[in-house]
Order: C-alpha cells, then structure tokens, then sequence
C-alpha cells in the first residue's frame, strides 16, 4: 500500500513549505484529495497544506480501509495499519524536514488522524477530526500517547447518522484518556462540516501554531 506521490493536492510549490510546518488533510471514504483541500483558504497561512489520497479505490473515489459488511461486525484494523504506514512512509519521502505535523481528516480520514498518533505519537503536534472516530484494540503508541496527551480536535454533529453510535461511544471513552482533547457537539449537524465548526478549527489551529 502506498500514497500516490503525484495525487498529493499541495498549497505551496517545494521552495516556499521547506521550513514550514506541514498540515496533512485525510478525506473520508469514497471520496478524494481534492475535498478537503477546498478548506486550505479558510486555514491558517502558517503551515504549507498537503491532501492526499487514500491508497484504495473505491466506487468513486478512494478509501483508507474498507468498511465492515455489516453494521454490527468489528471494523478490522489491518488496512488502517496499513495505511497508517503508507502516510508514514509518504511522510519520509515528501516532508522529512517539516518543521512540524498536524492532521486534519474528515469521518475515515479523521479516524485516520487518529491512528496515525497513535502509531508515532511523538511526531506529529496535533490532529483534527471531523466527524471521526477512534478504532478499537490497542496499538504500541497508546501508552506514550497517553503520556504525551496531544491536542485532539473532535468535532461531530447531533444528526450524523454515517457514523454508528457505537464508535461514538468509544471514542467518548477513549480519547479523552489519551489526548488532551477540544470536544465540540453540533446541534443538528449531519455528516459534514459547518460554518460553525470550521471557524473553530480554525482557532484551534491558530492557537497551535500560535504556541
């Protein structure tokens, strides 16, 4: 599984993001690099902007691990690892010298943002999920997230029916135990973004980079 090098959406040419931090946006499932990157001129100036594409094609777009068959099976965790390799591996390739990561990822792409703290805790300074939601199991990074606690944006809507409440449940339960987390609950949000929501993100990523 790999991370199409010549997909990858960037705000910034090769000579104006050396030196700066990095901002990996991750799309949710069927869908592709192009949408969250609509995001980039709502976003801080600070960090240069990277979306990527996820490894798996789909129907309509890509995939960054397939979904259960069923509602009630257990999502497997296998093509999120993965995945979670890919971006790592893309990440060497493409931006070794960033001066910091962030992750911003909508529904799979924020649980995404998620894994991938969960995977190399100490390597990226925060993450941001729309819509998202944490896996279940344990990963060798858990304990050390723990200890680190980065900052975790979750944001969600009252009226998301994509997302089972099951996963919400965990993730109500898991994250805080891990992350020093910014929960916001949007009233009659469906599986989307808001004006709302988005502008604060956007303080929140201010605020990162602002420290």
């Amino acid at each position: 599984m790999r991370i199409d090098d010549d997909a990858v959406l960037w705000s910034a040419s090769p000579a104006d993001r050396a030196g700066r931090p990095l901002l990996v946006l991750l799309h949710g499932y069927n869908s592709h690099e192009g949408d969250l990157f609509g995001l980039s001129p709502y976003l801080p100036l600070q960090p240069a902007i990277a979306s990527l594409r996820a490894p798996i094609p789909t129907g309509y777009g890509h995939a960054w691990f397939p979904l259960p068959e069923q509602l009630d099976d257990q999502l497997s965790t296998e093509d999120a690892e993965a995945a979670t390799t890919a971006v790592i591996e893309w990440l060497d390739r493409a931006a070794p010298d960033a001066a910091s990561v962030g992750l911003l990822g909508f529904s799979q792409g924020g649980a995404m943002a998620i894994e991938l703290l969960r995977r190399a805790p100490e390597r990226f300074s925060f993450a941001v999920s729309l819509a998202g939601f944490s896996l279940p199991g344990e990963r060798a990074g858990d304990e050390r997230m723990s200890q680190l606690a980065p900052p975790v944006f979750w944001g969600r809507g009252t009226a998301d029916e994509v997302i089972p409440a099951e996963a919400v449940r965990h993730t109500q339960s898991w994250l805080p135990r891990h992350a020093e987390v910014d929960q916001r609950v949007y009233e009659g949000l469906g599986h989307s973004v808001s004006e709302r929501e988005l502008a604060d993100v956007t303080a929140f990523l201010a605020a990162r980079y602002a420290a």
